[in-house]
């Protein structure tokens, strides 16, 4: 029996497309505060989903994009249809932000959820200094959502984009697997994935690596430092004993 009309997959095919999605945070300077701006409140901060350079459209194959704040904000949860799908506001807490994202109705794919933790206050072992110099604070990730065996009006529109990112696998000569490429997927398969390991992921994880590295160094000299204070205390307690055992016997 053939698939109904809009709902064939395209066998043995995977596309992936690549995004960024983060905020952005920065300091309230008390003196030019905008009055409208709750008097509580110490940042304005952004958070957002994003293309990738050098591609900057997502909207051919993302329909709308949630964001559900904390509780506290009126309309917690904010739906955005368009670019930039992006939501600023202010506050004084840092939280976790849910983020939910929803495919064109050509793709036939259920949303896809994502969660962030919206930073305010500077982190990693470069804290110290971009507290000093009042840079905003960035925290974002790079993502990629792999599409398995896309229905074929979504393959079209994803392949007629121009934006690459298809796997390698096989398929018949003259057909679509051929001629896209397409990654060998498990057959039936019909979701869109978070996360998927491609390139660009092994890229990240290696800046993720590095950053590890870096905290692990500044760890470890905070150890030293603090075994080298503990040292000195046993010392300077060692000699109060001799002093008082000293004293005790002379008396």
């Amino acid at each position: 029996m053939p698939a109904p009309a809009g709902t064939k997959r395209v066998k043995g095919v995977s596309i992936y497309r690549p995004f960024i999605y983060g905020s952005v945070a920065k300091h309230i300077d008390p003196a030019t505060r905008p009055s409208t701006i709750n008097a509580d409140h110490t940042h304005q901060w952004t958070v957002y989903l994003r293309a990738c350079p050098p591609h900057p459209d997502l909207s051919y194959f993302i329909k709308k994009v949630s964001f559900k704040l904390h509780e506290t904000y009126t309309n917690s949860l904010r739906t955005i249809e368009a670019p930039p799908f992006e939501v600023t506001e202010t506050g004084w807490g840092e939280f976790e932000v849910q983020i939910k994202i929803y495919f064109v109705s050509e793709a036939n794919e259920k949303p896809q959820t994502l969660w962030h933790n919206l930073k305010l206050h500077p982190f990693g072992p470069d804290a110290e200094r971009q507290r000093e110099r009042k840079e905003p604070i960035i925290s974002e990730c790079y993502e990629e959502v792999i599409f398995n065996e896309p229905v074929e009006a979504f393959y079209d529109l994803l392949t007629s984009s121009g934006t690459g990112g298809v796997g390698r696998g096989k398929g018949s000569k003259g057909s679509k697997q051929a001629s896209m490429g397409g990654k060998k997927g498990a057959q039936g398969e019909r979701v869109a994935e978070l996360p998927f390991d491609g390139t660009y992921g092994q890229k990240g994880e290696g800046m993720e690596l590095d950053r590890l590295r870096q905290a692990s160094k500044t760890v470890e000299a905070l150890l030293r430092e603090e075994r080298e204070k503990i040292k000195r205390q046993e010392k300077t307690l060692g000699e109060l004993r001799k002093e008082i055992d000293a004293e005790a016997q002379a008396s």
